[in-house]
Protein backbone atom coordinates (compact mmCIF):
# COMPACT_ATOMS: atom_id res chain seq x y z
CA UNK A 1 0.00 0.00 0.00
CA UNK A 2 1.26 3.35 -0.83
CA UNK A 3 2.37 5.67 1.90
CA UNK A 4 3.38 8.93 3.03
CA UNK A 5 7.37 9.26 3.89
CA UNK A 6 7.02 10.81 7.64
CA UNK A 7 11.10 11.07 8.43
CA UNK A 8 11.11 11.44 12.02
CA UNK A 9 9.59 8.54 12.70
CA UNK A 10 11.13 6.51 10.16
CA UNK A 11 13.80 3.90 11.44
CA UNK A 12 17.60 3.99 9.84
CA UNK A 13 18.12 1.11 8.11
CA UNK A 14 21.37 -0.59 6.76
CA UNK A 15 21.98 -3.84 4.26
CA UNK A 16 24.63 -5.98 4.38
CA UNK A 17 25.33 -8.92 1.70
CA UNK A 18 27.37 -11.77 2.96
CA UNK A 19 28.38 -13.96 0.16
CA UNK A 20 31.09 -15.68 -1.76
CA UNK A 21 31.29 -14.07 -4.91
CA UNK A 22 34.00 -16.54 -6.80
CA UNK A 23 32.20 -19.10 -8.98
CA UNK A 24 33.83 -21.71 -11.76
CA UNK A 25 34.11 -21.51 -15.44
CA UNK A 26 30.58 -22.47 -16.40
CA UNK A 27 29.48 -21.97 -13.20
CA UNK A 28 26.10 -19.56 -12.65
CA UNK A 29 23.93 -20.22 -9.55
CA UNK A 30 24.92 -16.94 -6.85
CA UNK A 31 24.58 -17.16 -3.33
CA UNK A 32 23.71 -14.89 -0.58
CA UNK A 33 22.69 -13.89 2.84
CA UNK A 34 21.42 -10.02 2.77
CA UNK A 35 21.14 -9.05 6.55
CA UNK A 36 18.63 -5.93 6.54
CA UNK A 37 18.84 -3.48 10.16
CA UNK A 38 17.01 -0.85 11.25
CA UNK A 39 17.40 1.40 14.12
CA UNK A 40 14.33 3.30 15.54
CA UNK A 41 13.54 5.97 18.00
CA UNK A 42 13.87 4.99 21.26
CA UNK A 43 10.30 5.63 21.95
CA UNK A 44 7.37 5.67 18.94
CA UNK A 45 6.52 9.24 18.09
CA UNK A 46 2.61 9.39 18.82
CA UNK A 47 2.23 10.39 15.12
CA UNK A 48 3.16 7.13 14.29
CA UNK A 49 -0.44 6.34 13.17
CA UNK A 50 -1.01 2.50 13.77
CA UNK A 51 -4.42 0.28 13.83
CA UNK A 52 -4.85 -3.06 15.89
CA UNK A 53 -7.66 -5.57 15.66
CA UNK A 54 -7.90 -8.70 18.42
CA UNK A 55 -9.07 -11.91 16.80
CA UNK A 56 -10.78 -13.94 19.79
CA UNK A 57 -12.32 -17.40 19.61
CA UNK A 58 -15.46 -17.54 20.78
CA UNK A 59 -16.01 -20.68 19.60
CA UNK A 60 -18.32 -23.59 21.64
CA UNK A 61 -14.98 -25.39 22.12
CA UNK A 62 -13.58 -22.81 24.41
CA UNK A 63 -15.89 -22.63 27.26
CA UNK A 64 -14.64 -22.40 30.39
CA UNK A 65 -11.00 -21.79 31.80
CA UNK A 66 -10.25 -20.74 28.20
CA UNK A 67 -12.51 -18.46 27.21
CA UNK A 68 -12.03 -16.67 30.28
CA UNK A 69 -8.64 -16.41 29.89
CA UNK A 70 -8.97 -15.20 26.27
CA UNK A 71 -10.92 -12.33 27.95
CA UNK A 72 -8.41 -11.36 30.25
CA UNK A 73 -5.63 -11.56 27.41
CA UNK A 74 -7.82 -8.96 24.89
CA UNK A 75 -8.17 -6.84 27.89
CA UNK A 76 -3.99 -7.18 28.36
CA UNK A 77 -3.75 -6.20 24.68
CA UNK A 78 -6.23 -3.29 25.48
CA UNK A 79 -4.34 -1.95 28.09
CA UNK A 80 -1.03 -2.45 26.48
CA UNK A 81 -2.14 0.22 23.00
CA UNK A 82 -1.10 3.54 23.51
CA UNK A 83 -3.11 6.62 22.85
CA UNK A 84 -3.98 7.71 19.94
CA UNK A 85 -4.13 3.99 17.58
CA UNK A 86 -7.12 2.71 16.28
CA UNK A 87 -8.49 -0.76 17.44
CA UNK A 88 -11.41 -3.17 17.34
CA UNK A 89 -12.02 -6.23 19.07
CA UNK A 90 -13.55 -9.33 17.10
CA UNK A 91 -14.97 -12.39 18.63
CA UNK A 92 -14.72 -15.10 16.15
CA UNK A 93 -16.82 -18.47 15.92
CA UNK A 94 -19.03 -19.32 13.10
CA UNK A 95 -19.22 -15.56 12.14
CA UNK A 96 -17.27 -12.64 13.07
CA UNK A 97 -19.11 -10.30 15.77
CA UNK A 98 -17.96 -6.81 16.64
CA UNK A 99 -17.16 -7.55 20.61
CA UNK A 100 -15.96 -3.37 20.84
CA UNK A 101 -17.35 -1.50 19.04
CA UNK A 102 -20.50 -3.17 18.25
CA UNK A 103 -20.81 -1.66 14.91
CA UNK A 104 -18.04 -2.60 11.97
CA UNK A 105 -15.43 0.14 12.51
CA UNK A 106 -12.14 0.43 14.49
CA UNK A 107 -12.54 3.37 17.09
CA UNK A 108 -9.36 5.90 18.50
CA UNK A 109 -8.27 4.83 21.84
CA UNK A 110 -8.44 6.87 24.31
CA UNK A 111 -9.01 6.70 28.32
CA UNK A 112 -13.15 6.28 27.73
CA UNK A 113 -13.29 3.74 24.64
CA UNK A 114 -9.78 2.14 26.60
CA UNK A 115 -12.50 1.52 29.60
CA UNK A 116 -15.66 1.20 27.31
CA UNK A 117 -13.32 -2.04 26.02
CA UNK A 118 -12.05 -3.82 28.99
CA UNK A 119 -15.41 -3.45 29.45
CA UNK A 120 -16.92 -5.33 26.94
CA UNK A 121 -13.98 -8.04 27.14
CA UNK A 122 -16.05 -8.90 30.26
CA UNK A 123 -18.16 -12.07 30.59
CA UNK A 124 -17.49 -13.38 26.91
CA UNK A 125 -19.91 -16.02 25.83
CA UNK A 126 -18.13 -19.29 23.92
CA UNK A 127 -20.55 -20.81 21.37
CA UNK A 128 -20.94 -21.93 17.23
CA UNK A 129 -17.84 -23.31 15.15
CA UNK A 130 -14.74 -22.30 13.93
CA UNK A 131 -14.95 -19.71 10.31
CA UNK A 132 -11.09 -18.09 10.45
CA UNK A 133 -11.58 -17.11 6.79
CA UNK A 134 -14.73 -14.78 7.84
CA UNK A 135 -12.91 -13.76 10.77
CA UNK A 136 -10.20 -12.75 9.14
CA UNK A 137 -12.43 -11.20 6.26
CA UNK A 138 -14.12 -8.91 8.78
CA UNK A 139 -10.82 -7.99 10.28
CA UNK A 140 -9.82 -6.75 6.39
CA UNK A 141 -12.61 -4.87 6.14
CA UNK A 142 -12.11 -2.96 9.77
CA UNK A 143 -8.46 -1.97 8.12
CA UNK A 144 -10.03 -0.26 5.08
CA UNK A 145 -8.73 2.78 4.46
CA UNK A 146 -6.30 2.84 7.78
CA UNK A 147 -2.70 3.95 6.72
CA UNK A 148 0.28 3.05 8.92
CA UNK A 149 1.10 0.15 11.25
CA UNK A 150 -1.99 -2.76 10.64
CA UNK A 151 -1.38 -5.45 13.13
CA UNK A 152 -3.79 -8.17 13.94
CA UNK A 153 -3.82 -10.82 16.82
CA UNK A 154 -5.35 -13.87 16.25
CA UNK A 155 -6.55 -16.63 18.78
CA UNK A 156 -7.66 -20.06 18.79
CA UNK A 157 -8.15 -23.03 20.33
CA UNK A 158 -9.48 -25.43 17.42
CA UNK A 159 -9.55 -26.51 13.46
CA UNK A 160 -11.07 -24.28 11.02
CA UNK A 161 -14.42 -25.47 9.84
CA UNK A 162 -14.35 -24.06 6.36
CA UNK A 163 -13.93 -25.88 3.36
CA UNK A 164 -10.23 -25.38 2.16
CA UNK A 165 -10.43 -23.96 -1.11
CA UNK A 166 -12.62 -21.19 0.59
CA UNK A 167 -10.12 -20.36 3.29
CA UNK A 168 -7.57 -19.97 0.77
CA UNK A 169 -9.61 -17.69 -1.31
CA UNK A 170 -9.68 -15.51 2.01
CA UNK A 171 -5.88 -15.70 2.07
CA UNK A 172 -5.09 -15.11 -1.66
CA UNK A 173 -7.60 -12.05 -1.67
CA UNK A 174 -6.32 -10.62 1.23
CA UNK A 175 -2.65 -11.56 1.40
CA UNK A 176 -0.62 -9.05 2.87
CA UNK A 177 -3.33 -6.27 3.85
CA UNK A 178 -1.99 -5.90 7.43
CA UNK A 179 0.16 -8.12 9.53
CA UNK A 180 -1.18 -11.08 11.42
CA UNK A 181 0.00 -12.85 14.46
CA UNK A 182 -1.50 -16.17 15.55
CA UNK A 183 -2.02 -17.65 18.45
CA UNK A 184 -3.25 -21.39 19.25
CA UNK A 185 -3.88 -22.34 22.92
CA UNK A 186 -3.99 -26.31 24.02
CA UNK A 187 -3.64 -29.01 21.56
CA UNK A 188 -6.38 -29.54 19.51
CA UNK A 189 -5.58 -26.54 16.67
CA UNK A 190 -3.86 -27.47 13.65
CA UNK A 191 -0.26 -25.84 13.15
CA UNK A 192 -0.29 -26.07 9.34
CA UNK A 193 -3.82 -23.93 9.36
CA UNK A 194 -2.07 -21.13 11.31
CA UNK A 195 1.34 -21.23 9.42
CA UNK A 196 -0.44 -20.52 6.11
CA UNK A 197 -2.56 -17.32 8.15
CA UNK A 198 1.22 -16.56 9.38
CA UNK A 199 2.57 -16.47 5.95
CA UNK A 200 -0.31 -14.58 3.67
CA UNK A 201 -0.20 -12.14 6.42
CA UNK A 202 3.70 -11.85 7.43
CA UNK A 203 3.41 -12.69 11.21
CA UNK A 204 5.90 -13.43 13.38
CA UNK A 205 5.43 -17.18 12.89
CA UNK A 206 2.42 -19.17 15.01
CA UNK A 207 2.86 -20.33 18.70
CA UNK A 208 1.20 -22.40 21.04
CA UNK A 209 0.26 -21.17 24.31
CA UNK A 210 -0.37 -24.66 26.17
CA UNK A 211 -1.56 -22.64 29.28
CA UNK A 212 -4.12 -20.87 29.38
CA UNK A 213 -3.14 -18.74 32.44
CA UNK A 214 0.34 -17.52 30.11
CA UNK A 215 -2.32 -16.20 27.60
CA UNK A 216 -2.65 -12.68 28.92
CA UNK A 217 1.26 -12.09 28.94
CA UNK A 218 1.92 -13.36 25.39
CA UNK A 219 -0.84 -11.10 24.06
CA UNK A 220 0.93 -8.06 26.49
CA UNK A 221 4.19 -8.86 24.92
CA UNK A 222 2.87 -9.31 21.42
CA UNK A 223 0.92 -5.50 21.18
CA UNK A 224 4.36 -4.58 22.80
CA UNK A 225 5.85 -5.44 19.76
CA UNK A 226 3.26 -4.19 17.68
CA UNK A 227 3.33 -0.79 19.63
CA UNK A 228 7.22 -0.26 18.94
CA UNK A 229 6.58 -0.45 15.00
CA UNK A 230 7.27 2.91 13.07
CA UNK A 231 7.19 2.04 9.44
CA UNK A 232 5.09 0.05 7.43
CA UNK A 233 4.57 -1.41 4.08
CA UNK A 234 8.47 -2.02 3.41
CA UNK A 235 9.48 -3.68 0.44
CA UNK A 236 12.71 -5.53 -0.23
CA UNK A 237 13.09 -4.77 -4.11
CA UNK A 238 15.71 -7.30 -5.81
CA UNK A 239 16.88 -5.66 -9.45
CA UNK A 240 18.56 -8.69 -11.64
CA UNK A 241 20.37 -8.63 -15.00
CA UNK A 242 18.92 -9.88 -18.24
CA UNK A 243 18.56 -13.14 -19.26
CA UNK A 244 19.37 -14.01 -15.16
CA UNK A 245 16.34 -15.62 -13.17
CA UNK A 246 15.69 -15.45 -9.47
CA UNK A 247 15.45 -19.20 -8.18
CA UNK A 248 14.04 -18.12 -4.22
CA UNK A 249 13.95 -15.04 -2.24
CA UNK A 250 13.16 -16.29 1.51
CA UNK A 251 13.62 -14.73 4.62
CA UNK A 252 15.28 -17.02 7.21
CA UNK A 253 15.56 -14.77 10.68
CA UNK A 254 14.52 -14.47 12.47
CA UNK A 255 11.35 -17.12 11.25
CA UNK A 256 11.45 -18.90 7.36
CA UNK A 257 9.18 -17.20 5.03
CA UNK A 258 9.22 -17.77 1.42
CA UNK A 259 8.54 -14.99 -0.50
CA UNK A 260 9.79 -15.85 -3.56
CA UNK A 261 6.42 -15.97 -5.41
CA UNK A 262 5.33 -12.72 -3.70
CA UNK A 263 7.48 -10.03 -5.73
CA UNK A 264 5.69 -7.94 -7.76
CA UNK A 265 7.29 -5.59 -10.42
CA UNK A 266 6.51 -2.20 -9.94
CA UNK A 267 9.92 -0.62 -11.49
CA UNK A 268 11.46 -2.61 -14.80
CA UNK A 269 13.94 -5.51 -13.87
CA UNK A 270 13.00 -5.73 -10.37
CA UNK A 271 10.62 -7.20 -8.50
CA UNK A 272 9.38 -5.92 -4.74
CA UNK A 273 9.23 -8.47 -1.91
CA UNK A 274 6.90 -7.51 0.90
CA UNK A 275 8.45 -7.63 4.65
CA UNK A 276 5.20 -5.99 6.54
CA UNK A 277 5.87 -3.17 9.29
CA UNK A 278 9.35 -2.27 10.91
CA UNK A 279 10.67 -0.71 14.45
CA UNK A 280 14.45 -1.60 15.37
CA UNK A 281 15.13 -4.85 14.68
CA UNK A 282 17.10 -7.22 12.35
CA UNK A 283 16.50 -9.85 9.49
CA UNK A 284 18.05 -11.88 7.26
CA UNK A 285 17.24 -12.73 3.81
CA UNK A 286 18.45 -16.21 1.96
CA UNK A 287 18.56 -14.93 -2.20
CA UNK A 288 19.52 -17.24 -5.06
CA UNK A 289 20.13 -15.67 -8.48
CA UNK A 290 21.01 -17.19 -11.86
CA UNK A 291 23.20 -15.59 -14.11
CA UNK A 292 24.58 -16.39 -17.63
CA UNK A 293 27.92 -18.03 -16.43
CA UNK A 294 31.11 -16.36 -17.64
CA UNK A 295 35.06 -17.00 -18.30
CA UNK A 296 37.64 -16.48 -15.71
CA UNK A 297 38.67 -12.71 -14.93
CA UNK A 298 33.93 -11.39 -15.71
CA UNK A 299 32.64 -9.36 -12.84
CA UNK A 300 29.26 -9.05 -12.44
CA UNK A 301 26.49 -7.45 -10.53
CA UNK A 302 24.35 -10.51 -10.33
CA UNK A 303 21.70 -8.55 -7.88
CA UNK A 304 20.87 -5.10 -6.23
CA UNK A 305 18.93 -5.40 -3.16
CA UNK A 306 17.29 -2.35 -2.53
CA UNK A 307 15.22 -1.44 1.00
CA UNK A 308 11.83 0.72 -0.08
CA UNK A 309 9.50 2.26 1.42
CA UNK A 310 6.78 3.00 -1.35
CA UNK A 311 5.45 6.21 -2.16
CA UNK A 312 2.20 6.92 -4.12
CA UNK A 313 4.16 6.43 -6.92
CA UNK A 314 7.40 4.49 -8.16
CA UNK A 315 9.32 8.16 -8.40
CA UNK A 316 8.23 8.89 -4.92
CA UNK A 317 9.51 5.72 -3.47
CA UNK A 318 12.30 6.52 -0.62
CA UNK A 319 15.21 3.73 -1.05
CA UNK A 320 17.19 4.04 2.61
CA UNK A 321 20.03 1.79 1.99
CA UNK A 322 20.93 -0.85 -0.71
CA UNK A 323 23.79 -3.28 -1.63
CA UNK A 324 24.96 -5.77 -3.75
CA UNK A 325 24.99 -9.09 -4.67
CA UNK A 326 28.33 -9.89 -7.29
CA UNK A 327 29.49 -12.54 -9.28
CA UNK A 328 33.04 -13.38 -10.02
CA UNK A 329 34.48 -16.00 -12.37
CA UNK A 330 37.80 -17.94 -11.41
CA UNK A 331 39.59 -21.07 -12.26
CA UNK A 332 41.10 -21.03 -9.03
CA UNK A 333 39.51 -23.68 -7.26
CA UNK A 334 40.22 -22.65 -3.56
CA UNK A 335 38.11 -19.42 -3.76
CA UNK A 336 35.06 -21.35 -5.26
CA UNK A 337 34.91 -23.88 -3.28
CA UNK A 338 34.06 -21.69 -0.28
CA UNK A 339 30.78 -21.35 0.83
CA UNK A 340 29.83 -18.62 3.05
CA UNK A 341 29.39 -19.43 6.63
CA UNK A 342 26.07 -17.54 7.06
CA UNK A 343 24.75 -19.00 3.66
CA UNK A 344 25.51 -22.54 4.79
CA UNK A 345 24.00 -21.88 8.51
CA UNK A 346 20.68 -20.62 7.09
CA UNK A 347 20.57 -23.57 3.92
CA UNK A 348 21.37 -26.22 7.09
CA UNK A 349 18.35 -24.60 8.83
CA UNK A 350 16.06 -24.85 6.07
CA UNK A 351 16.87 -28.12 5.39
CA UNK A 352 16.35 -28.63 9.21
CA UNK A 353 13.13 -27.45 9.16
CA UNK A 354 11.76 -28.99 5.83
CA UNK A 355 13.29 -32.41 7.67
CA UNK A 356 11.05 -32.16 11.20
CA UNK A 357 7.98 -31.39 9.40
CA UNK A 358 8.27 -34.18 6.80
CA UNK A 359 9.05 -36.25 10.36
CA UNK A 360 6.47 -35.01 12.08
CA UNK A 361 3.79 -35.63 9.48
CA UNK A 362 5.08 -39.19 8.37
CA UNK A 363 4.39 -40.02 12.38
CA UNK A 364 1.15 -38.70 12.09
CA UNK A 365 0.21 -40.55 9.41
CA UNK A 366 1.76 -43.79 10.29
CA UNK A 367 4.98 -44.06 8.24
CA UNK A 368 7.47 -44.67 10.81
CA UNK A 369 9.95 -45.49 8.57
CA UNK A 370 9.78 -42.18 7.23
CA UNK A 371 9.78 -40.36 10.00
CA UNK A 372 12.72 -41.94 11.67
CA UNK A 373 14.97 -41.19 8.68
CA UNK A 374 13.52 -37.51 8.42
CA UNK A 375 13.63 -37.08 11.85
CA UNK A 376 17.26 -38.44 12.30
CA UNK A 377 18.29 -36.61 9.82
CA UNK A 378 16.95 -33.59 11.51
CA UNK A 379 18.97 -34.27 15.03
CA UNK A 380 22.34 -35.01 12.84
CA UNK A 381 21.74 -31.24 11.27
CA UNK A 382 21.16 -29.87 15.06
CA UNK A 383 23.93 -31.84 16.35
CA UNK A 384 26.13 -30.46 13.80
CA UNK A 385 24.87 -26.59 13.99
CA UNK A 386 25.60 -27.14 17.66
CA UNK A 387 21.80 -25.83 18.07
CA UNK A 388 20.80 -27.50 21.89
CA UNK A 389 17.75 -26.28 21.85
CA UNK A 390 16.45 -27.95 18.70
CA UNK A 391 18.34 -30.87 19.72
CA UNK A 392 15.98 -31.18 23.53
CA UNK A 393 12.85 -30.38 21.63
CA UNK A 394 13.54 -33.39 19.28
CA UNK A 395 15.01 -35.46 22.19
CA UNK A 396 11.28 -35.33 23.31
CA UNK A 397 9.84 -37.23 20.17
CA UNK A 398 12.95 -39.66 19.64
CA UNK A 399 15.67 -41.33 21.50
CA UNK A 400 18.61 -40.55 20.06
CA UNK A 401 21.48 -43.09 19.61
CA UNK A 402 23.91 -41.18 17.56
CA UNK A 403 23.55 -37.68 16.91
CA UNK A 404 26.52 -37.51 14.57
CA UNK A 405 24.87 -40.05 12.14
CA UNK A 406 21.19 -38.88 12.98
CA UNK A 407 20.60 -42.87 14.80
CA UNK A 408 17.12 -42.68 16.31
CA UNK A 409 14.28 -44.90 17.35
CA UNK A 410 10.93 -42.76 16.96
CA UNK A 411 9.64 -43.15 20.92
CA UNK A 412 6.20 -44.44 21.65
CA UNK A 413 4.44 -41.94 23.47
CA UNK A 414 4.71 -38.36 22.64
CA UNK A 415 3.53 -34.99 24.65
CA UNK A 416 1.00 -33.29 22.32
CA UNK A 417 2.79 -30.43 23.04
CA UNK A 418 5.66 -31.53 22.82
CA UNK A 419 5.42 -32.24 19.53
CA UNK A 420 3.60 -29.40 18.12
CA UNK A 421 6.32 -26.86 20.25
CA UNK A 422 8.81 -28.80 17.72
CA UNK A 423 6.85 -28.27 14.39
CA UNK A 424 6.76 -24.58 15.44
CA UNK A 425 9.70 -24.08 16.32
CA UNK A 426 11.36 -25.51 13.42
CA UNK A 427 10.53 -22.21 10.98
CA UNK A 428 12.12 -20.22 13.75
CA UNK A 429 15.94 -19.84 13.58
CA UNK A 430 16.34 -16.44 16.07
CA UNK A 431 14.26 -17.36 19.48
CA UNK A 432 12.29 -14.36 20.65
CA UNK A 433 10.03 -16.15 22.58
CA UNK A 434 12.29 -18.77 25.26
CA UNK A 435 10.32 -21.43 26.80
CA UNK A 436 10.26 -23.28 30.11
CA UNK A 437 8.47 -26.68 30.11
CA UNK A 438 6.40 -25.45 26.68
CA UNK A 439 4.99 -22.21 28.51
CA UNK A 440 6.07 -18.90 26.61
CA UNK A 441 8.61 -16.57 28.04
CA UNK A 442 8.92 -12.98 28.43
CA UNK A 443 9.81 -12.02 24.72
CA UNK A 444 13.59 -11.49 25.70
CA UNK A 445 15.56 -12.11 22.40
CA UNK A 446 17.83 -14.67 22.40
CA UNK A 447 19.87 -16.15 19.02
CA UNK A 448 20.13 -19.66 18.03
Amino acid sequence: MSRTPDLGTEPEFRVEVLQNPCLPPGGGQVHAIVNVSSRGPESVDPSVRACEVIIVDTSGSMYGEKIEAAGRAARAAVETLRDGVRFAVIGGSHEARMIYPRDERTVELDASTRAEALEALRGLEADGGTRMGVWLTRAARLFEGVDGIKHAILLTDGRNNEMFDSFEEVLRRFEGAFVCDCRGVGTDWDVEELRRIDSAFLGSGPDIIADPADMAADFRAMTRTSMSKTVADVALRLWTPKNSIVRYVKQVAPTVQDLTERGVERVPMARDYPTGSWGTENRDYHICVEVEPGAPGRRLRAGWVRVVLPGPTPEQDRIPASGNILAEWTADEDRTTGIHTRVAHYTGRVEMARAIQDGLAARRGGDEATATTRLGRAVELAHGAGDEETQRLLGRVVDVLDPSTGTVRLKPGVDKVDEMTLDIDSTRTVRTRPRMNGRVGDGTPGPV
